[in-house]
Parts: structure tokens; C-alpha cells; sequence
């Protein structure tokens, strides 16, 4: 079973707000390019670099912190898993008509935030064991 200290699990929440500081960034200020090259809607675009905007935003607000209390840490592992599920269904379920960049990319960030998710939860099983002072 994984485990990650609590300095290599902020190093995880920082990556994971950077990274998701820069893609909001990225579907708030490219939308249409994106949309172009992704096959993914506008409208997508945007609802989907909110959601990133405040993931990135909770990440950061928890690495921040000395030790990252252990429920915030798998609220965002959770979120980020059902980020995964939206991501393959967005590819196979939705409908869209993405182009073949707009498959990888789908499936590349999602893999990446699965890693994160992954990362995360297993941090969290040491987060309580820091705080109760173990």
C-alpha cells in the first residue's frame, strides 16, 4: 500500500493547483483555439476551467497548510476521481464530435489527474496519524 509523507503530499497538492491553475487559465483564455483543435465546445471549455479554477484553488489552500487535514485531502482525491469519469465519458459517452488531439488530451490529463487522485488518497492515510500528533 502506498503512503506519502505529509512534505511529498504537498508537493502533490502543489503540482495539482499549478497544473490546474494553468489549464483554467488555458480554457478561459483559448476557449475558441481549443475548440478548434479539441473538438470540444466553447461552452465546455469554460464550465470545465470553473471547476478546474476551484479544485486548483482547494489543492492549493491544502498545501499550504503544515499538514493537510486528511478529509480536505480526499475531498479533492474524490472530486478528482469523478474528474476522471467525466473525462472518459466526455471521450465515450457524450457524443462529441473530438478530433483525434481532442481524444488524447482528454485521456492524457486524465490520466494524469487519475495519478493525482491516486497520490492524494494515499497521502491522506498519513494525514490523520500527523495531526492526532503520532
Amino acid at each position: 500500500m502506498l503512503n506519502l509523507s505529509v512534505p511529498a503530499l504537498r508537493r502533490v497538492l502543489w503540482l495539482d493547483a499549478s497544473s490546474g491553475l494553468a489549464m483554467a487559465l488555458a480554457h478561459f483564455g483559448m476557449s475558441g483555439q481549443l475548440s478548434r483543435w479539441l473538438g470540444l465546445p466553447p461552452a465546455w471549455l469554460l464550465v470545465s476551467g470553473l471547476v478546474v479554477l476551484g479544485a486548483a484553488l482547494l489543492s492549493g489552500s491544502l498545501a499550504w497548510r503544515a499538514a493537510p487535514p486528511a478529509a480536505g485531502v480526499r475531498l479533492l482525491a474524490v472530486g478528482n476521481f469523478g474528474w476522471v469519469a467525466a473525462s472518459v465519458w466526455a471521450v465515450w459517452g457524450a457524443g462529441l464530435a473530438l478530433t483525434t488531439l481532442g481524444v488524447a488530451w482528454v485521456l492524457a490529463q486524465a490520466a494524469f489527474v487519475l495519478v493525482l487522485a491516486e497520490l492524494e488518497w494515499a497521502g491522506s492515510r498519513r494525514a490523520p496519524a500527523i495531526l492526532m500528533g503520532a
